[in-house]
């Protein structure tokens, strides 16, 4: 990937968690890297091509966290957890998730990004199934049935992101707070 083309890339990650997708045009991404949007249009022909590539930078985003997290020498009981900081730790300050933030703006958005952010979405919660059942193996969530492990995944992903949200508006108080109350769900 060229330099320039990561810089779009990244960029536009930036805006949608600010703004979200829907927000801001080829000529704010201009503007703000100090190019004409014809050096934008030579990488990303339509906004829907530069979205489906951002998703896919949010997946390898998803995938290197769920890989560093998985094969981490910590207590399998302490992987859910860890992985909800390492993708808040990934977010602009007062960023929202960019997947929620593609959800919110989803039918706006073309049929190939709208595929690339269902797929994004049963992503992220077939990963946390996954750490959900490692850390059910070794001893945590005994009240949790296996079955349940999913719907746990779903409460644990819209709490973090409804956390996100309002951490905009009341402070980081407020997300902190969320956290520990996950943490303690956990366990």
């Amino acid at each position: 990937m060229t330099n320039r083309k990561s810089q779009i890339i990244e960029l536009t990650l930036k805006n949608i968690q600010e703004k979200g997708f829907t927000s801001f045009s080829y000529e704010h991404l201009a503007k703000e890297l100090g190019v004409t949007k014809a050096s934008i249009h030579y990488h990303f022909e339509k906004k829907g091509d530069l979205g489906v590539a951002v998703c896919e930078r949010i997946q390898h985003g998803l995938e290197g966290a769920y890989t560093f997290i998985k094969e981490s020498s910590m207590p399998a009981v302490e992987k859910p957890f860890a992985f909800i900081l390492r993708r808040v730790q990934f977010l602009e300050q007062d960023g929202v998730c960019p997947i929620s933030a593609l959800q919110a703006d989803y039918q706006e958005l073309s049929p190939s990004m709208q595929e690339k952010i269902q797929e994004l979405s049963q992503m992220e919660i077939d990963v946390f199934v996954a750490l959900l059942k490692e850390a059910k193996q070794h001893g945590a969530l005994k009240s949790t049935n296996e079955q349940d492990l999913e719907s746990l995944a779903m409460l644990l992903i819209s709490s973090t992101k409804g956390a996100l949200q309002y951490k905009r508006v009341l402070g980081e108080d407020f997300f902190q707070k969320t956290l520990e109350q996950l943490k303690e769900l956990l366990k």
